[in-house]
């Protein structure tokens, strides 16, 4: 029945075969892309500024550019080049931006605005068109290759600007749809395009029953709310009931791990899970095989990547990188060691840090998890608390009690009767119950037996953990009211002592 289906499959498989994806020679793949990337920018205000066609004769281009450009932040690639960007073309890039992706954000602060040009969509897609080839190497019917692609995403209603559109990066995606996707692409530009997130999800729910949706993709704690509301709308016990195709969910933006059991939950049977590094500032890997959650550095689709050593080689004690860190290219990083990631794109970023940290795990297979940020996110009382062991440790929590957190904050505040720093912990549950007292304890005892400077701070500076239990919707509901909620934005897993307080006054 599935003959489309069949020689799509085939198609895949045999182009993976005969063209494998991946470089057989990453380092040589990489010099390639920043020659590429040089030599096109080359005549800008950026190039010439940092004589970009000096740096093409160099006898080793990498190192040649490690030297002579600076790393960049945000702020300094903003204020120096990006601002100029939006009126004057040929700043860091040719031409001048149609798009520009503003950044999800968890703390409430303004904005990030990131350029957007026609050569990072297309480098984009063809990240994403190399992740869909990896599905030939999983065991999936062919009847899948012919059913629709639900995406939840950020609204595609961009705003108009002068002389730009501005939004979400997942919404400028899809307002550039390749064609090829259209046929297949839901919930359709009309729905994408609602800027509510509630009236999104409502029509959504509504339409549900005239697709037939083999694969899903979309953060995952907005993805576990649309599917309840198709749920609950169309009267289902799961989800396979309305959509009995579904074998594929692509995951990303924040670690899948604590919402691994919610989402199950919401299925009759196992499907693929694939994971996806993708920021507003590019599409940087993808999970491409089967048996681990790890995901292959997109090192030949346009850009270059650089690794500084998350440690006393990189930064000092605070998170904050030194002036002058060690810096490496792919020839040169390691397996296990945490690097802050650096990366150089065709939208006009340059030796620009991300933020986040990795980790490879399979440097032959290029293989990378990500680890968190690089400040430590819970640092107060030198507990170096990561992103990575807070996930886990609610991951250790809802195996050991049985429970559903879907989302949780935590932050260091002082207590009222004495001064001491405390760690308030605020725990969302998708569904049941959980008793503060047994979630304080497993926390606790989890935390100091995989964090030494944990433990150690406990017996200092730290003086006690305090947990509040409350359904994840209220979380989403304080979300709302920063009118921050649906599409890309994540809650902020630590905050600060101010606006933990606000979310507490919240929660009453």
């Amino acid at each position: 029945m599935a003959f489309y289906g069949h020689v799509i499959k085939a198609l895949i498989q045999t182009k993976h075969a005969l063209l494998p994806h991946e470089p057989g020679d990453p380092g040589a793949a990489q010099e390639t892309q920043l020659r590429e990337l040089l030599e096109t920018a080359k005549d800008t205000a950026f190039g010439k500024y940092y004589n970009f066609a000096g740096l093409l004769e160099a006898e080793d281009v990498r190192v040649a550019y490690r030297k002579a450009v600076p790393l960049h932040d945000y702020h300094t690639m903003n204020e120096q080049w990006w601002k100029q960007q939006r009126r004057n073309p040929d700043i860091t890039w040719p031409g001048r931006p149609e798009f520009f992706a503003l950044s999800s954000g968890t703390t409430g602060k303004k904005s990030k605005r990131i350029p957007v040009t026609d050569e990072m969509l297309e480098c984009t897609q063809r990240v994403g068109r190399a992740q869909a080839e990896c599905l030939a190497n999983f065991d999936l019917p062919a009847e899948l290759f012919e059913k629709d692609i639900l995406m939840l995403t950020s609204s595609a209603d961009l705003a108009e600007k002068d002389g730009w559109k501005e939004g979400e990066i997942s919404g400028i995606n899809v307002s550039n749809m390749p064609e090829f996707m259209e046929g297949v692409y839901k919930p359709g530009l009309e729905i994408a395009q609602i800027a509510d997130w509630d009236e999104r999800v409502q029509r959504i729910a509504e339409e549900a029953p005239k697709w037939d949706v083999g694969a899903l993709a979309g953060i995952p704690s907005w993805m576990v709310m649309m599917l309840r509301k198709v749920i609950e709308h169309n009267k289902l016990n799961n989800i396979h009931d309305i959509w009995p195709n579904l074998s594929v969910y692509t995951t990303g933006g924040v670690a899948f791990a604590p919402y691994r059991e919610v989402f199950e939950s919401l299925l009759a049977r196992p499907i693929v899970i694939m994971d996806t590094y993708l920021a507003s500032e590019g599409f940087f890997a993808f999970n491409a095989r089967p048996a681990t959650m790890a995901m292959e550095l997109a090192l030949d689709h346009g850009m270059y990547f650089e690794f500084v050593p998350h440690d006393e080689r990189g930064f000092d004690a605070t998170g904050t990188i030194l002036e002058q860190p060690v810096v490496y290219d792919f020839r040169q990083v390691e397996e296990g060691v945490d690097y802050a990631l650096i990366v150089s794109t065709p939208a006009g970023a340059w030796r620009y840090m991300i933020g986040d940290t990795i980790r490879f795990v399979d440097k032959r297979k290029m293989e990378l998890v990500i680890t968190g940020r690089t400040k430590y996110f819970l640092n107060v009382v030198g507990s170096q608390l990561s992103e990575e062991k807070l996930n886990k440790t609610i991951q250790v929590l809802n195996e050991r009690a049985g429970s559903q957190v879907k989302e949780f904050a935590v932050g260091a505040t002082k207590r009222a009767e004495d001064g001491e720093y405390i760690h308030q912990w605020v725990l969302g549950l998708e569904t049941g119950e959980l008793d503060a007292e047994q979630a304080k304890q497993v926390i606790d005892e989890h935390l100091q037996e995989v964090n030494k400077n944990y433990a150690v701070a406990r017996k200092k500076a730290l003086k006690d953990l305090r947990v509040k239990v409350v359904p994840a919707d209220r979380l989403y509901a304080f979300l709302e009211q920063t009118k921050k909620k649906g599409g890309q934005i994540k809650f902020p897993k630590v905050m600060g002592e101010e606006q933990l307080g606000e979310l507490l006054a919240f929660l009453g």
